[in-house]
């Protein structure tokens, strides 16, 4: 695979790993891309949600990309949604010469990650002009509420104040539309620190906008399994089931099967 990484404005990465354009695999010239956003509160990027996820991805016949995005006080004033945005603007200007579909890049995001994720679906950054949404969602365990079942450290960066009324500006279930692209996610029944009344209150808001959605609730796990293997310390058989779940809802959502 060709690796490139590129600088975003206020000292965001995003690093790009292109799958092969070949002509002895003509009906692969072209692929969808999925953009992987790992979690860590606002206040760090896990590395567990990077890497490991992209590469299932990867395996699948998909391009892939991380977002690296600014944190602790450099999540205030939008930035990590500025950072995003700024992402997907360059994965379509440049997909002709890398040979990305413009119109099938889907964002897989993780706790914070997933709260970042599906801000660049639904709300919308003060003052930008030419706002890049994604085609597809994917979520894994995310941060979505500002109200009672709140990752309170997550809102507290992004609004930079303990005040309740400043971070419901960041609270996503109230800002779902019909024009939202297509969500998979999924959550544990276990997770203490992102409670599953996150992913519940995101169904909600999704069937009463009509917006086609799948979701699993696995009753164990703890908060961050990501991919749920040994690699990322938290094996586990059944609930790693998530991705190849999501793998057949993407291929079916962007039309893009290889088997």
């Amino acid at each position: 695979m060709q690796q490139i990484e590129l600088e975003l404005a206020g000292g965001g990465v995003l690093t790009v790993s292109l799958r092969a354009s070949l002509d002895a695999m003509p009906a692969v010239k072209e692929r969808p891309l999925v953009l992987v956003v790992p979690g860590g509160g606002y206040n760090h990027v896990s590395p567990r949600e990077g890497d490991p996820v992209a590469l299932q991805f990867a395996a699948a016949g998909y391009h892939t990309a991380v977002l690296t995005y600014s944190v602790g006080e450099g999540a205030q004033n939008y930035q990590p949604l500025r950072q995003l945005n700024e992402a997907l603007a360059l994965l379509r200007q440049n997909a002709g010469e890398w040979h990305i579909l413009p119109d099938k890049i889907a964002v897989c995001g993780f706790s914070a990650g997933g709260h970042l994720a599906l801000s660049a679906a639904v709300l919308d950054i003060p003052g930008e002009t030419a706002q890049q949404r994604p085609n597809a969602v994917i979520l894994g365990y995310p941060v979505v509420t500002a109200g009672e079942f709140a990752h309170r450290g997550s809102f507290v960066q992004l609004a930079g104040s303990e005040d309740a009324a400043a971070q419901q500006a960041f609270t996503l279930e109230d800002k779902v539309t019909s024009d939202t692209p297509p969500v998979f996610v999924w959550h544990t029944m276990e997770d203490k620190t992102v409670p599953v009344e996150n992913t519940l209150l995101l169904l909600a808001a999704l069937r009463r906008a009509g917006v086609p959605c799948e979701a699993h609730l696995f009753e164990k796990g703890a908060h961050g399994t990501s991919i749920s293997t040994a690699e990322v310390d938290a094996a586990d058989p059944h609930r790693a089931h998530w991705v190849a779940l999501c793998l057949e809802w993407l291929g079916e959502t962007f039309g893009f099967k290889l088997s």
